[in-house]
């Protein structure tokens, strides 16, 4: 018990020692400063890490779910004791390795015969855990156990479509929030537009029952199909496998209340000598300073002047050679 107790302690000191730290350097400064809040979130980081006791297959899983989120996961591969998420105190040491590898998504391996091939998901916000499901691994099949071409396997970092079939993930609530998690964890980042030749992966998750998903990666072929959209067509490449729905715990309503909250739009700068009208839009005022026309320097004419004079001079003799009448002879 006394142990327990300067354990959480410890963990306390380390985690007020890190939050209060202030930073030396501009390095650390801007390490500091893309660590902080934003109002528009990049990717995920995942951090993978396990129990005191884990099976073979548990171990494949979480190697394999790190493979496919290399670019934005951490693992872990020691053992880690005292780390029990659902009960109160056991998830201290993974709020610390959340906030110690700025990791907002955590995946936790555990085996024990109570709960076999055990696989938490959670999320965390401000460091803290937020939400929590946990699902059983069952009929596992690993990458290698697929026979494809390996032209067709998908590449990294690529954007991956995420379907769900099966009315439970609308009807039943353990499945949506089971589909919540799985969303985080697989999207990576939001974007706005999307290149369809970068698209090269699909992961098909499937009710079977309402406490059962079989979770699949697909790789995408594109084919020609006679029309602008091309025919696609799914390659299993694995892993694939059963998800058993098992417990799952959702955030209290405080955290939930401060977590929901949304930063207020930022007041656009204002534009000086624009306004905006319902007929013409964007209308716009340009100020031209007086303009003293007298005191204007006029560059030197002339060549132009002798040529009017020139011209005036044809003029004039062309009207007098008009103006004069012949004379006639009187018999």
């Amino acid at each position: 018990m006394i142990f327990s107790i300067l354990l959480l302690l410890l963990f306390s000191l380390q985690f007020t020692m890190i939050k209060i730290r202030t930073p030396k350097s501009q390095r650390a400064k801007r390490a500091i400063e893309k660590r902080a809040p934003k109002l528009v979130e990049t990717g995920r980081k995942t951090l993978i890490l396990q129990g005191t006791k884990t099976s073979s297959t548990l171990n494949e899983v979480l190697t394999e779910i790190y493979h496919l989120k290399k670019e934005n996961a951490v693992r872990y591969t020691r053992k880690n004791e005292n780390i029990r998420p659902f009960e109160s105190g056991g998830e201290t040491s993974l709020e610390f390795f959340s906030l110690k590898t700025d990791c907002s998504l955590v995946v936790f391996g555990s085996h024990s015969k109570k709960r076999p091939n055990n696989l938490v998901i959670g999320r965390t916000y401000d460091h803290h855990i937020y939400d929590l499901v946990e699902v059983g691994v069952e009929n596992f099949k690993s990458l290698e156990s697929f026979t494809y071409d390996k032209k067709q396997a998908p590449h990294a970092g690529s954007k991956p479509f995420i379907a769900f079939i099966g009315e439970g993930f609308e009807n039943v609530e353990e499945l949506k929030h089971l589909k919540e998690m799985l969303l985080e964890l697989l999207r990576g980042e939001v974007v706005e537009n999307l290149n369809l030749a970068g698209v090269d992966r699909a992961y098909v998750c499937t009710a079977v029952s309402s406490n059962r998903v079989f979770f699949t990666h697909c790789a995408l072929r594109l084919k020609k199909s006679g029309s602008i959209v091309p025919k696609m067509e799914l390659v299993e490449v694995g892993p694939s496998m059963d998800l058993v729905f098992r417990r799952h715990r959702l955030p209290n309503d405080g955290l939930r209340k401060i977590a929901m909250k949304t930063a207020k739009d930022q007041a656009k700068k204002k534009e000086k000598n624009v306004s905006k009208d319902a007929v013409e839009g964007k209308v716009g005022k340009i100020y031209i300073p007086e303009q003293k026309v007298g005191a204007t320097a006029l560059p030197n004419k002339a060549k132009g002047v002798k040529r009017e004079r020139r011209e005036a001079k044809m003029k004039n003799s062309g009207n007098d050679s008009a103006s004069k009448k012949p004379k006639t002879s009187s018999e």
